[in-house]
């Protein structure tokens, strides 16, 4: 059985196709999302429930990432870069007052 329902998958699709979804992910990421992965993900889950065949038995992408790591919503890069340089140890006039 699908972790999910196969009604979650076929959300997840459409929000992914939305336009407000589209924009904020063309701004954040510079790419348009990717939702063909959440459309197979929904066509293997209802193969499932209508077949209950060997094959869509364990479809293999719903098991291996549960739609927590699908590329469109979550990204594989970073969301954003770091500003500051990261310190091992607290400057050495870190108990003055500020001015």
């Amino acid at each position: 059985q699908p972790p999910r329902s196969c009604e979650d998958y076929w959300g997840e699709w459409k929000h992914c196709r939305g336009l407000r979804h589209a924009f904020h992910h063309y701004y954040a990421h510079g790419e348009l999302p990717d939702c063909g992965r959440w459309r197979e993900d929904y066509e293997a889950c209802r193969a499932w429930e209508r077949d209950r065949a060997a094959a869509a038995q364990v479809p293999a992408p719903l098991l291996a990432c549960p739609g927590l790591c699908r590329p469109g919503l979550l990204g594989q890069k970073p969301r954003s870069r770091r500003v500051w340089k990261l310190r091992k140890n607290p400057p050495p006039d870190w108990y003055l007052p500020l001015d």
